[in-house]
């Protein structure tokens, strides 16, 4: 029986325009969550999403249905 097995863990960094820091302490457990809701919406797994007020850390296993260009997309314009 033929299978298709695929392992693809993209690291993706988003941010913010100049570096400057725009996500406040309490914003952040927010914009993970979201971050990590949107990645799972797309049919990706959000192993780790974290960051600092200038910046967004994510990594995702990337489905087989769907390509890199399609995830970065999803999550920069859900």
């Amino acid at each position: 029986m033929p299978q298709s097995l695929s392992l693809v863990i993209v690291h993706l960094i988003f941010s913010t325009k100049d570096r400057l820091p725009r996500f406040d302490s309490q914003l952040l457990p927010h914009l993970h969550t979201y971050l990590a809701e949107v990645a799972r919406n797309a049919g990706c797994e959000a192993y780790r999403v974290g960051g600092g007020a200038e910046h967004v850390h994510l990594a995702i296993r990337l489905s087989r249905t769907l390509t890199t260009v399609e995830l970065v997309e999803s999550i920069k314009h859900p």
